[in-house]
């Protein structure tokens, strides 16, 4: 499935997108903000895409003007890798955007197409979203979306980097999505 915003197509990775993968997610100031490690070669992510950026509702995010992959988005189904909430009508939102790209609105447009899908189509009741101490572009970009803070973490593990983090967590409910509407 795709989806279309006025600037973004948002599709499946494919095979085909490992040197564009390999080219944003080497960078060291991309990753590790996110807790993971920066990509080493082509290789690496291709198996990212075959292995990691492979969920039912994880998309490559292309600008219309060339549809090549620049980031990725997701809604982490309970089914899935969340691990923010184990209900099945609630679900998690990750993302992450090549340096060049920051600061152009990409992620919340992105964003917010995705959590129309999460609510109107999924039947999400919640929408739960996170960030690392530290990674004030996420909480911007959080909030630009709606999401309002709902608590703070301690101690959580993020073993791809082996350490552990502060983590703040925040949500945007259905009700508050249609009022924002």
């Amino acid at each position: 499935m795709e989806l279309y915003t006025e600037r973004l197509i948002l599709r499946p990775w494919r095979d085909t997108d490992a040197e564009s993968l390999y080219k944003y997610a080497k960078d060291p100031d991309v990753g590790p903000i996110a807790g993971w490690p920066p990509h080493k070669s082509i290789d690496e992510s291709l198996n990212i895409i075959k292995n990691v950026l492979c969920g039912k509702e994880c998309y490559a995010v292309c600008l219309k003007t060339d549809g090549i992959a620049i980031g990725a988005i997701e809604l982490l189904l309970n089914n899935g890798p969340a691990d923010i909430t184990d209900r099945d009508d609630e679900c998690e939102l990750g993302f992450w955007l090549g340096k060049e790209f920051w600061g152009r609105g990409i992620i919340p447009e992105a964003a917010t197409e995705l959590i129309r899908r999460g609510f109107k189509e999924l039947n999400m009741s919640t929408i739960w979203c996170g960030y690392y101490d530290g990674n004030i572009k996420s909480k911007r970009a959080q909030e630009k979306i709606g999401f309002k803070y709902h608590h703070t973490k301690d101690g959580v593990p993020v073993p791809l980097l082996g350490e552990t983090r502060t983590s703040h967590i925040s949500c945007i409910t259905k009700e508050q999505w249609l009022n924002n509407e």
